[in-house]
C-alpha cells in the first residue's frame, strides 16, 4: 500500500518510522565507523551529516516544502544519532536551529532556495547564539556590534567559539546595533556566510568530546550584511517567538546520550549484575525516568511556538532535567562497567564527556536554573 493511501495520522506515523529507521541505519553504520575519529582526531563528519540531512533528519521540524512540520520527529532523529555520537547529535541541533531561524525570519531571500539547500544538506550551518542568549540573561555582554551603513550594517567583533562551521558554512548570528555614541540601541539577527568578506575562523583550543564539531572562533571585521541576510530587526521579538523551539530541540541530545548510557549498563548485567545491584541509579530506574521525560518532551513538541512564559518555563525545566539525567546515567554507566569503561577507547568514557557537554552547552544547567527562577518570579503572584 502506498503511504499516501493510509489515513492521515497512520500515514504520518508510518513515514516518521521510516525516516527514523533510515537515520538509525546511517548512525549505526557509517557514523559508528568514524565515531572514534570524530572524538579522538577531530574528524568532521561532513559526509555522514549530509547523508542524515538528505534523509530529512535535520529538517523534519521545518514547515513544507523544507520539512514535515514535526518537532517531535526532529528530536527523535537527533536522539537516534546521539546514541552513537553525541558530537554529531549536537551538530544536528546546530543545523536544525539554523534552518529554524531562516524559516521563521519570513525573509524570502532566506526562506526560499537557501533554506532548501540547508534542509538537503547541500549547505551546512551553525548557530552563533550562545553569547546573545547569555547576554539576554545578563551573564555576558554582546560581543558583536553592528554599525548602520547604507543598505545594511557593518558588523565587527569576535565570538570565542561557534560550532558546525567551515569556510563554506553559514550560521545564524546576532549583533548589537550601536548609535553614534557607541551605545547599543537594539539587536539585529542575520545569516552569516562564512566565506564572506571580513570573516575569519581562527582555530580553538582542543575540546573534550567536541573535537570533530567544526568549532572555531568567529572573527568579523567590517563585515557587511544587507537586506538579504537579515532575519530580524529588531531581534528581541523574534527571539521571544523561537526561544522555546530553540531550547526544546536540544532535548534530543540529552535523550540519546542517556539512552546509550543505559544500554551500556544492561550490556554488563549478566557478568556484573551480582555486584552492580548495589549501585544507585540502576538501568531500570533510569529507563523509567527517561521514558517519562521523553513523553513530556514529545508533548511539549506539539506546540513549539507556544508564547506563554509558563510554557517556556516547562521547556527550560525539561531541558534541565535532560542534562541532569544524562550526567547521572553516564556516571552510573561508568561505575557499572568498571575498569573497561575507563579505557580511552570505551564508548562509556566518551559518553561521560558528552554528558558534561549536554550540561554546559548554552543554555547550561546554571543558566537554565537562573532563567527558571527569574521567569517564575515574574509569573507568580507577589
Amino acid at each position: 500500500m502506498n503511504p499516501k493511501d493510509l489515513p492521515p495520522e497512520l500515514g504520518h506515523e508510518a513515514a516518521a518510522e521510516q525516516l527514523l529507521a533510515a537515520v538509525r541505519e546511517v548512525a549505526r553504520g557509517p557514523l559508528a565507523a568514524v565515531v572514534e575519529s570524530i572524538d579522538r582526531t577531530g574528524y568532521y563528519p561532513r559526509s555522514e551529516m549530509q547523508q542524515l540531512a538528505a534523509l530529512g533528519a535535520m529538517s523534519a521540524h521545518l514547515d513544507a516544502p523544507a520539512g514535515r512540520g514535526d518537532f517531535g520527529l526532529a528530536i527523535r532523529a537527533m536522539a537516534e544519532v546521539s546514541q552513537v555520537c553525541g558530537a554529531t547529535g549536537f551538530m544536528m541541533w546546530c543545523q536544525a536551529v539554523c534552518g529554524l531561524y531562516m524559516q521563521a525570519s519570513g525573509n524570502q531571500a532566506l526562506a526560499g532556495d537557501d533554506l532548501l539547500a540547508l534542509a538537503r544538506g547541500e549547505v551546512l550551518g551553525g548557530t552563533a547564539m550562545s553569547n546573545p542568549m547569555k547576554s539576554y540573561a545578563k551573564i555576558e555582554t554582546l560581543l558583536l556590534k553592528a554599525t548602520p551603513v547604507e543598505g545594511g550594517f557593518s558588523v565587527s567583533g569576535t565570538l570565542p567559539w561557534v560550532s558546525n562551521l567551515g569556510p563554506d558554512h553559514v550560521c545564524g548570528a546576532l549583533a548589537g546595533v550601536v548609535d553614534a555614541d557607541g551605545n547599543v540601541v537594539r539587536e539585529v539577527m542575520f545569516l552569516l556566510r562564512c566565506n564572506g568578506q571580513g570573516v575569519e575562523l581562527p582555530d580553538c583550543p582542543s575540546f573534550s568530546a567536541m573535537e570533530g564539531t567544526g568549532t572555531y572562533a568567529l572573527r568579523l571585521k567590517n563585515h557587511f550584511i544587507g537586506a538579504g541576510e537579515i532575519m530580524a530587526d529588531p531581534a528581541k521579538p523574534f527571539i521571544a517567538r523561537i526561544r522555546s523551539a530553540f531550547v526544546m530541540l536540544q532535548c534530543g541530545m540529552a535523550v540519546g546520550v542517556t539512552q546509550a548510557a543505559i544500554d551500556s549498563m544492561w550490556a554488563v548485567e549478566d557478568q556484573l549484575g551480582h555486584v552492580n545491584q548495589f549501585l544507585e541509579d540502576r538501568p531500570d530506574t533510569l529507563q523509567s525516568e527517561l521514558d517519562a521525560l521523553t513523553a513530556r518532551v514529545m508533548k511539549l513538541a506539539e506546540t513549539p511556538f507556544n508564547p506563554s512564559v509558563e510554557f517556556f518555563i516547562d521547556v527550560l525545566d525539561a531541558r534541565a532535567h535532560g542534562a541532569e539525567l544524562s550526567l547521572r546515567a553516564a556516571q552510573s554507566a561508568l561505575l557499572h562497567q568498571g575498569a573497561r569503561g575507563y579505557l580511552m577507547s570505551s564508548a562509556v568514557q566518551r559518553r561521560v564527556r558528552e554528558s558534561h557537554f549536554v550540561a554546559i552547552v548554552t543554555p547550561a544547567i546554571k543558566h537554565l536554573r537562573s532563567e527558571i527562577a527569574r521567569l517564575s518570579a515574574e509569573v507568580l503572584p507577589a
